[in-house]
């Protein structure tokens, strides 16, 4: 999804850019789009009324060019990382998935504090705007338990889009974790890289990963192996 402002802001100086954007972040950060105050991006900006109107059409706008810029931050951000093994099993790389998205929204804890608020917080919005790039999360997590289910780690009789509705709750609620305690934080990553969030995160995977798991044999072998490791 690309989304881009009017030129006029696309030719303000990259400090002015800046300085508006993150005044919008925290406001969105802080009250949501619904009840997000264009007047107070414009007074803590320190730019003029008209001025706003001459970069963008209102604050919906503002937020559709946030969430670009967060999608190409986390692109660049995924680029560089790569799974530890190539042998993973799907419950292994998804938990990377989600330990890798702890530490990118632990690097940009503001910009995705203010989306989540809204993607998570406003669903009639999150349905209307956002469905195309969920389904498109949500098709990749239907082919990992499907491909999990004939490799023999899933119980074949799992409904697969109960399976995929049950992954994105857990997802989303990992991700308020890390947000809403991340931010109480003074140092956010050194505190999801901590052994103790680490391991709260584990307890939270380890609960999906129970209901899904071919037998509770095969869980209690996994859970005790990955600690012992």
């Amino acid at each position: 999804m690309i989304y881009m402002p009017k030129q006029t802001f696309l030719n303000l100086p990259e400090e002015k850019r800046n300085t508006i954007i993150n005044a919008a972040i925290d406001e969105f950060a802080e009250y949501g789009l619904e009840n997000a105050s264009t007047n107070r991006i414009v007074a803590n900006s320190g730019i003029a009324k008209g001025s706003f109107y001459q970069y963008f059409e209102d604050k919906q706008d503002v937020f559709m060019y946030l969430l670009t810029v967060l999608e190409k931050e986390k692109m660049e951000f995924f680029k560089g990382k790569h799974p530890p093994s190539m042998h993973m099993d799907t419950f292994q790389y998804f938990r990377w998935m989600i330990k890798t998205g702890m530490e990118f929204n632990s690097a940009y804890p503001r910009i995705t504090q203010a989306v989540s608020r809204v993607l998570l917080g406003e669903g009639m919005y999150y349905g209307k705007t956002f469905e195309e790039q969920r389904q498109k999360a949500n098709k990749a997590m239907h082919m990992m338990i499907e491909q999990a289910i004939k490799s023999g780690e899933v119980d074949p009789s799992v409904d697969i889009e109960l399976a995929v509705m049950v992954m994105e709750t857990w997802s989303n609620a990992i991700s308020n974790y890390i947000l809403n305690e991340g931010m109480k934080q003074k140092d956010i990553m050194k505190w999801v890289r901590s052994k103790k969030t680490q391991e709260m995160i584990d307890k939270l995977l380890y609960v999906m990963e129970y209901g899904l798991r071919k037998t509770e044999s095969d869980f209690s072998a996994s859970f005790k192996e990955r600690n012992e490791t």
